[in-house]
């Protein structure tokens, strides 16, 4: 059985024409970017649009693209850049959360009976979540949900870490203030994610 090829011969592979690396590229992230993308725009369908759209890039850029690098800091930084210019075009605010609250219930909370029971608090602590300004619900989301270092964000972003660390503590600031206001199962509901805040 042949090991399993690592980003940089898949992008080597593409830069030689071969889209079955693109392919294997996608299955590889895909969830990744397309959750990122729906923490930013709140809209399952740009999300949507945004993962294609980044792929489209990543085949048209290939080759620019260091192999001795990392890949996913790259498409990071593509998905938060389509999804910023999807927020300055977008008219309203989209309403909806499906989709987005899955991603507050860790593994080993993701019972049937567990998430029925906690929907409702699910929904309070997503929707302050999607409260904050675009720059904070962009830096929580690469932090807590891509579990992504000041650093790495730093330069997905392409700012100074000092500027991380201020989107972070004002959107941890607010998120604490949010979190004041409501019963004390929110906190104990949103458990590893929402400690972070207390």
């Amino acid at each position: 059985m042949s090991a399993r090829p690592n980003d940089g011969q898949l992008i080597t592979e593409l830069e030689s024409g071969d889209l079955n690396a693109l392919g294997a590229l996608y299955e590889r992230y895909k969830t990744n970017v397309y959750r990122t993308a729906l923490a930013i725009t709140h809209d399952p369908a740009a999300a949507e649009d945004i993962l294609q759209d980044c792929f489209l890039r990543l085949h048209k850029y290939v080759h620019s693209i260091d192999t001795s690098l990392p890949l996913r800091p790259w498409l990071y930084r593509v998905t938060t850049n389509l999804a910023y210019n999807w927020e300055r075009c977008r008219k309203r605010w989209p309403m909806s959360l499906d989709g987005v609250l899955d991603w507050l219930v860790s593994p080993t909370h993701n019972s049937p009976e567990r998430r029925a029971e906690m929907s409702d608090m699910q929904s309070q602590v997503m929707d302050a979540v999607l409260s904050l300004n675009t720059n904070q619900r962009i830096v929580i989301t690469l932090y807590y949900l891509n579990s992504l270092d000041l650093k790495e964000i730093a330069s997905i972003l392409d700012c100074p870490v000092g500027t991380v660390k201020s989107r972070l503590h004002y959107g941890r600031q607010a998120l604490r203030r949010k979190f004041a206001a409501k019963p004390k199962a929110i906190s104990e509901m949103a458990g590893e994610f929402a400690y972070e805040f207390a």
